[in-house]
């Protein structure tokens, strides 16, 4: 079983999928055929996307009619932004006693 972490990096991994999340994030909900003008790749391939996209936590859906309506969920973002912060902090550290070890020599 992939951890979080793991899933969002292989989902975001991929740069179609990661533009339309980008997408959704900055200009909220599309439709299925909507996300496909513009996305460069056939609708079965958008709708293969976001279903990745989906088991991953990324993004939700709504029916309307026939229509599927997609937005973003950017707080399933948030065990990757941890997990960055951690090495963020521990890199920031290592190269401050770097400096000063610099300082000191």
């Amino acid at each position: 079983m992939q951890n979080t972490n793991d899933m969002l990096f292989k989902t975001l991994a991929d740069p179609t999928r990661r533009a339309i999340f980008e997408r959704l994030a900055r200009d909220g909900e599309h439709s299925v055929h909507a996300l496909t003008d513009h996305s460069g790749v056939s609708q079965p391939m958008v709708s293969k996307h976001l279903a990745a996209l989906k088991l991953a936590g990324l993004v939700r859906h709504r029916r309307e009619g026939r229509e599927t309506h997609y937005s973003a969920r950017p707080q399933a973002l948030t065990p990757m932004i941890d997990w960055l912060g951690a090495y963020a902090a521990f890199w920031r550290e290592r190269l401050d006693r770097l400096e000063t070890a610099r300082q000191d020599g």
